[in-house]
């Protein structure tokens, strides 16, 4: 029997760096669409089935500018987010089943406070903290390209 030998630093580094890439290739495997906010372009990231509604953004260091996950929920209602395990802070705006915004709630990083829609909600598009007040979008505003997805949630 031949003794074992430590692993290089090299292959662990590598290994480490596979399984994050693993990890993140899972987040990235949802659906992308173009949505649009007034003049704004948004790539969004789409959590469709209950899998990809529970992951959502956790353990995500950072988002681009103009990106975004829009949730679709399977039953027009009011429905709250929270933001166990999310590193980042972020904004969500909650949409009615013609994509209009209810209401925007910001929200605070690793915390489990609900944040709710003020009214049944068909939609809920999480972007980047501040990033409706930054672009002067609010309640009523319009969010372009959900009607594309087909309504509620498959």
């Amino acid at each position: 029997m031949t003794p074992l030998r430590p692993i290089s630093r090299t292959l662990c580094a590598a290994l480490i760096g596979l399984a994050c890439a693993g990890f993140a290739q899972a987040q990235s495997s949802m659906p992308l669409t173009e949505l649009t906010a007034g003049m704004y372009r948004i790539e969004a990231e789409v959590a469709a089935t209950p899998d990809h509604r529970m992951l959502g953004l956790m353990k995500r260091r950072s988002m681009p500018a103009n990106h975004g996950m829009l949730f679709i929920f399977t039953e027009f209602q009011r429905h709250c987010m929270w933001m166990k395990n999310t590193l980042l802070p972020l904004s969500v705006a909650f949409l009615d089943e013609q994509g209009r915004i209810l209401n925007i709630e910001d929200m605070k990083p690793q915390t489990e406070d609900n944040h709710c829609a003020a009214q049944p909600a068909a939609f809920a598009l999480e972007m980047n903290h501040g990033w409706f007040r930054q672009k002067g979008i609010g309640p009523g505003v319009r969010i372009g390209g959900v009607e594309a997805l087909g309504g509620r949630a498959r």
